[in-house]
């Protein structure tokens, strides 16, 4: 009623709202993580004259989100969002990876650099949503993630533009969470969790023994092995039976997650690696990606017994360019929404069980099946002739061995003249 009564009350209020949209540069989606960066970026925004809007994804990292959302709006945020990601994680960006085969540099499973798209999309469409002008985030100018993260942004949200921060902590009394105990950098998710910076920055100095949070030492782990089926379709895992005590998980998230539980706790999945940045460093990093180790090696077991050889040298190929792309932040490119798409039609087979153990830091196949296999056990035995005639395979050799016989008859005449 005080605000009818008063026309100069309504005035002023007019005015000073008014004055907060002059004063304000624009609305700012943070990608938020409750630590020391992202909340100097929140801080440092804030005295910049932005509308912060922190969002914080779950991607199976161990986090207390509530504690992060107190931070983030003690701190100035206008907004929170925290966001459940995990199932769409593995649906959406996982699988792929494990239809492709996905290895960078012959050994890193990617599992920072799949996150990466998961989180930058759904970030644009709270920006979009939000009617935000602008998006921030927390990665260093030295690493991959800053292109990953931008490039996802740019390729789904062309008019925005990207906050970057530039700061020095000083007094604003934000915790420090980084301890002499773990003077290294972390970064973790339901895939992976990688340790860089610091202390390993020595490529020839060795990792601590404690570092590892996600898998047991493989001398630790335990003396029975756990033997499981894993059942694929179109090339991605639907079920994982424990045949040791009958325990079966059927969800994309429940799957990967009991695949990191037994990986885990057999130190399944640990690797120590100098790889090459695409902004042409190369940097050290140690990664334990237990889930992910165990389904790349039952994967590539039944993509092998069920997809024709020719196809699988192409889809091999691609598999190698699908990481190269992944790993520099191209996800939301064209050429790999193209490869992606090669995949998937090669996965159409790749249907079966996969039985394996997994003991000491190791996975043994055990056996596999599919009604999708192209294992001919009859054309392949060695007791029976079957439909294929062994005189065959002389003139198939003789064809092969006139262009052996061609090259070494001319490299006969080159030293015979030399």
């Amino acid at each position: 009623m005080l605000y009818c009564c008063f026309p100069a009350t309504r005035q002023l209020l007019w005015l000073l709202q008014q004055k907060a949209l002059i004063m304000s540069k624009g609305t700012v989606v943070l990608a938020y993580s409750g630590g020391l960066d992202t909340s100097c970026i929140l801080v440092w925004l804030k005295e910049q004259g932005y509308d912060v809007i922190t969002y914080l994804a779950n991607i199976g990292q161990d986090e207390d989100f509530e504690a992060a959302r107190k931070k983030a709006e003690s701190l100035g945020a206008k907004k929170v969002f925290i966001e459940d990601l995990r199932t769409e994680f593995v649906e959406d960006f996982i699988w792929p990876a494990v239809q492709a085969n996905a290895v960078y540099e012959d050994r890193y499973l990617l599992g920072t650099a799949v996150a990466r798209p998961c989180i930058a999309r759904r970030q644009v469409e709270i920006a979009r949503t939000e009617g935000a002008q602008f998006v921030s985030h927390g990665a260093t100018g030295k690493g991959n993630d800053q292109i990953r993260f931008e490039l996802t942004c740019y390729a789904l949200y062309p008019e925005v533009k990207v906050s970057l921060f530039i700061y020095c902590v000083d007094e604003h009394g934000i915790p420090v969470p980084v301890t002499p105990r773990a003077p290294w950098s972390m970064d973790a998710n339901l895939m992976h969790i990688s340790y860089e910076s610091g202390i390993l920055e020595n490529p020839k100095s060795r990792a601590p023994a404690d570092l590892y949070l996600m898998t047991k030492n493989p001398e630790d782990s335990p003396n029975v092995q756990d033997v499981l089926e894993i059942e694929f379709k179109n090339g991605v895992p639907v079920k994982v039976t424990n045949m040791n005590d009958g325990i079966s998980k059927n969800t994309a998230l429940d799957v990967f997650s009991y695949l990191n539980e037994i990986g885990g706790k057999h130190g399944v999945g640990r690797i120590d690696i100098v790889e090459n940045r695409f902004i042409g460093m190369k940097s050290r990093g140690i990664y334990e990606t237990p889930g992910g180790t165990v389904l790349l090696k039952a994967h590539l077991d039944i993509e092998t017994f069920t997809m024709d050889k020719e196809v699988r040298r192409i889809k091999q190929g691609l598999g190698i360019k699908f990481s190269e792309l992944v790993y520099n932040g191209f996800w939301y490119s064209p050429e790999c929404d193209f490869v992606r798409h090669c995949i998937a039609k090669s996965q159409e087979n790749v249907e079966g069980k996969v039985q394996l153990s997994v003991f000491k830091g190791q996975v043994y196949i055990l056996g596999r099946e599919s009604p999708k296999s192209l294992y001919n056990e009859e054309l392949v035995s060695m007791d029976v002739q079957g439909d294929y005639d062994p005189c065959d395979a002389s003139g198939f050799i003789r064809i092969n061995a006139v262009r052996l016989r061609e090259h070494h008859r001319l490299q006969g005449l080159s030293s015979t003249k030399q």
